[in-house]
C-alpha cells in the first residue's frame, strides 16, 4: 500500500505556488495607493538628487541586473518627454540604500509616482503601464 503523505505534501505545495504566481501576476506592474492618507511618504528634490516636476516626478528604482528596468526606463522617460511638467528620476537601488529602506522597495522596479510637492501618490512593483502612469499622472496634478 502507498503512503499518501508525500502526494498530498506535494500537491500542497503545488497548489500554494500557483496561487503564489496567480496573485503576483494581478498585482505586478499595477499602481497603487501610495499611502497618502496615513502620513504619506515623502521626497525632496535633495534626497532624490534632482529637481522634482511642476506636475509630477516618475521614480524609478532599478539594479543592474534587472530584467525589466530598462524597458520601464524607456517607459517613464517617454511619459516624462511628453508631459510638461513631468520629471523621470531614477535611482540605483544598491547605491541607495537609504531611499530603498524609507520607500520599502522590495524588488526591482519599483515606480513611485510624485506629486508636485513630493508625496507619494501611486506606487508598483514591476513594470507599470503606460496608461496606469499617465492616469498616475493625473492624480498627482489633481491632489
Amino acid at each position: 500500500m502507498i503512503d499518501p503523505t508525500g502526494l498530498v505534501v506535494a500537491a500542497a505545495v503545488l497548489a500554494a505556488a500557483t496561487l503564489f504566481g496567480l496573485v503576483r501576476a494581478r498585482r505586478d506592474g499595477r499602481l497603487r495607493d501610495g499611502g497618502r492618507g496615513r502620513g504619506a511618504l515623502r521626497f525632496s528634490s535633495g534626497e532624490l538628487g534632482a529637481d522634482l516636476g511642476e506636475r509630477a516626478t516618475l521614480v524609478q528604482f532599478s539594479t543592474a541586473l534587472c530584467a525589466t528596468c530598462p524597458g520601464t526606463r524607456r517607459l517613464l522617460a517617454g511619459v516624462a518627454a511628453a508631459t510638461p511638467g513631468v520629471r523621470h528620476v531614477e535611482i540605483d537601488a544598491e547605491a541607495r540604500l537609504d531611499l530603498v529602506r524609507r520607500a520599502e522597495v522590495m524588488r526591482t522596479p519599483t515606480v513611485l509616482v510624485l506629486d508636485p510637492a513630493g508625496r507619494v501618490v501611486r506606487r508598483a512593483s514591476g513594470p507599470p503601464s503606460r496608461a496606469d502612469v499617465m492616469a498616475a499622472v493625473e492624480l498627482a496634478t489633481a491632489g
